[in-house]
């Protein structure tokens, strides 16, 4: 997969005649997701890539083509509040306002080679 990815392995431009090389111009560590960013060579693509890696190893990959990506991180309550999981607080069957607006989604990265391809590209948000 890594020769695929990186251009190494040339057997499907045989078959295409044109070869895609991945070189990731950024590359940003979230825990246990690598997120990695690059263009083509003529910056008409732009590509990122999420990889989880478990134990060294990658485990899962996605991939997205000409998107802005947003990640954020999700559920962050600040350490300050009360849990709310006291018994007292359980038989409440109230769902405030308050309890829905302290979940915090922090942004953590934006993707910046997408606008660079010189058109209106999607938008997908990665919570992690």
């Amino acid at each position: 997969m890594m020769r695929l990815l990186t251009g190494a392995d040339t057997s499907l431009s045989k078959i295409s005649k044109k070869t895609f090389e991945f070189n990731p111009e950024i590359i940003r560590v979230f825990g246990s997701i690598v997120i990695a960013e690059g263009c083509d060579s003529t910056r008409s693509i732009s590509w990122v890539h999420a990889w989880t890696v478990t134990d060294g190893i990658i485990t899962q990959v996605k991939e997205y083509f000409n998107t802005s990506l947003t990640v954020t991180r999700l559920g962050h309550r600040d350490q300050s509040e009360p849990s709310d999981s006291s018994p007292s607080s359980s038989s409440s069957s109230s769902s405030s306002t308050a309890e829905i607006t302290s979940v915090h989604c922090p942004s953590v990265w934006e993707s910046s080679l997408s606008n660079r391809v010189g058109k209106s590209v999607p938008g997908l948000v990665l919570a992690i």
